[in-house]
């Protein structure tokens, strides 16, 4: 009798059914991610926060670090608890609402909001990964999940591509709230769908039991939990001890300290665990390390790579393309006309002078504080294309070069040439050292403020940060499910999280010193350098890496 689980090509059906899932909430999230740093930077009178780049970009960091800390509790609860499905509809439900919450556009409702998206990014975004891996480890599929995880990573990209240019079009025709209650509608969508093809990923939930050598969940909530509120407080009020944050901020300090007891958690899992398991949580982690440099450069999209889009990238467009694109509402429109601020802003707008120092102005667009006067419009106003859409080249790079990089590796790997997973990360962490490069060059080719830096500069980076991605992120999915015991697939699955919250929040960490860089090359500097010794470390390590790899999966 055939298989009615098992699609014509040999996938489950449950790919299908997560594959759209995902796109969905991933819809949802980067459209979310993309406008929620110019959301907090715009000015009150356009309907946004008013925030300084200082307290906006630690305000996303801090989104960031959380939204991505949670999965370490989300992927625990469904391991021990829940099962991964309930935790998947669990997640997908508080998203949703947290969407709709920041639809209201209220500073508690904002914080409310923020909260359910963070809660339910830790049921969702690590079980809906671990569940495929989980269809994928019964005899005669086990070939296939480097393949599927492929597949599942294009539908990510699918949704995070279209979102920003539905961002675009909600919020420059109808405003901030509209662009926000569409995330939520994304959201409800693969919740729905997800619902309809339970039946189809049944097989791969399952509840653990817990093994001797876990700890059992009221002894992590007492050594883990407790002890990492404890320590974010003790951050928190680091400042007003000793008079200085440690990070830059409470919140910096607060999130930080409370990492502690959770990696500590992790050390004491390794040391509590077989000699079998050691090598492969012992390559695990030390992936993890090495890639955290590349995460840190990766979300710079959503800081640092955002305000430059916003105010150091020329976004006007020839007439003719303008024309194009107008219906499609990827125009920004900004003005020259110097206006008073509302009282009901909460802060006031800051821009950055000539000399790089933070000034408080009351008027223009901050577009226009790096544009000669002889360019400034003569109706006061300019349509530029809206700068969430840059961030839609990364995911169209995916979908477009992930055939390509799937066929290349494949041809190799017919000639036996193909590269080790190491050395394939090493690249990818390599190559995104070099689109940090590429903004140094754009920084040099021009007075940045006294003039702007043209959209290829920009575009460049993306591509080149998009192929270390798929150098890094595919292949880390599918080691984690690869070289986890079966018992802790999800827990490491939240480590790997844990290692995106963490490069979240330094990242976010940087821009909030932004104004402090008079010379913005200095920034990028350091992403180049660190990337260079993260991508020299995983290279000199890549051979017992492989033997590990090659030794769980039988392949390098």
């Amino acid at each position: 009798m055939a298989d009615n689980t098992i699609a014509e090509n040999g996938h489950p059906r449950g790919l299908y059914v997560l594959f759209f899932t995902e796109l969905w909430e991933r819809f949802g999230f980067y459209l979310m991610v993309g406008i929620f740093m110019l959301y907090l930077i715009d000015p009150a009178s356009n309907g946004g926060k008013g925030m300084s780049i200082a307290r906006a970009a630690d305000m996303v960091g801090s989104y960031i670090a959380l939204v991505f800390f949670t999965p370490f509790i989300g992927g625990l609860l469904a391991d021990r608890v829940l099962g991964y499905r309930k935790a998947i509809i669990l997640g997908g439900i508080l998203l949703a609402l947290g969407y709709y919450g920041l639809a209201l556009g209220g500073n508690t409702s904002m914080y409310i909001s923020l909260l359910l998206i963070i809660v339910g990014n830790g049921f969702f975004k690590p079980n809906i990964s671990t569940l495929l891996g989980n269809l994928y480890n019964k005899e005669g599929l086990r070939s296939k999940k480097d393949t599927a995880y492929n597949i599942f990573y294009m539908g990510t990209n699918i949704g995070a591509f279209v979102c920003n240019f539905v961002a675009a079009y909600m919020r420059n025709h109808f405003g901030w709230g509209y662009a926000f209650a569409t995330a939520g509608v994304g959201m409800t969508l693969g919740v729905l769908w997800f619902i309809l093809g339970m039946k189809h990923v049944k097989e791969g939930d399952a509840i653990r039991p817990v093994q001797k050598e876990d700890m059992p969940l009221k002894k992590i909530g007492a050594y883990v939990f407790l002890p990492a509120m404890l320590a974010a407080g003790a951050g928190w009020f680091y400042t007003d001890i000793f008079g200085y944050a440690l990070f830059g901020t409470r919140s910096n300090d607060a999130f930080m300290f409370a990492c502690i007891p959770v990696i500590i958690f992790y050390i004491l899992l390794y040391v509590r665990s077989s000699k079998k398991d050691k090598r492969g949580l012992g390559a695990l982690f030390s992936f993890f390390i090495v890639t955290l440099v590349f995460w840190v450069v990766f979300n710079q999209n959503s800081t640092a790579l955002t305000v430059w889009a916003d105010q150091y990238t020329n976004r006007e467009m020839p007439v003719s393309i303008e024309k194009a694109v107008r219906p499609f509402g990827m125009l920004q429109t900004v003005s020259a006309v110097p206006h008073e601020v509302p009282k009901v802003d909460q802060y006031l707008r800051v821009q950055v002078d000539a000399h790089g120092r933070e000034m408080q102005t009351m008027g223009t667009d901050p577009y226009f504080q790096n544009l000669p006067k002889e360019k400034w419009p003569h109706n006061g106003e300019l349509k530029l294309l809206s700068p969430e859409i840059f961030q839609s080249i990364d995911p169209l790079f995916i979908i477009l070069l992930t055939p390509l990089l799937v066929g290349l590796f494949s041809w190799l790997a017919r000639r036996k040439k193909e590269p080790a997973t190491p050395v394939k990360v090493s690249l990818g962490v390599f190559i995104a050292g070099l689109s940090s490069l590429l903004m140094i060059i754009a920084i040099s080719t021009t007075d940045i403020y006294h003039n702007k830096v043209g959209m290829l500069w920009l575009f460049s980076t993306y591509v080149m940060v998009t192929i270390g991605e798929l150098l890094v992120s595919p292949i880390g999915l599918s080691m984690v499910s690869k070289l986890s015991p079966v018992r802790l697939t999800a827990l490491m699955m939240g480590a790997w999280f844990l290692e995106n919250s963490i490069a979240g929040k330094l990242a976010g960490l940087m821009t909030s010193f932004w104004g402090s860089f008079i010379d913005k090359r200095n920034y990028f500097l350091i992403l180049v350098i660190a990337a260079c010794i993260a991508a020299l470390a995983t290279f000199i390590i890549s051979k017992p890496l492989s033997g590990v790899i090659r030794e769980r999966t039988g392949s390098n």
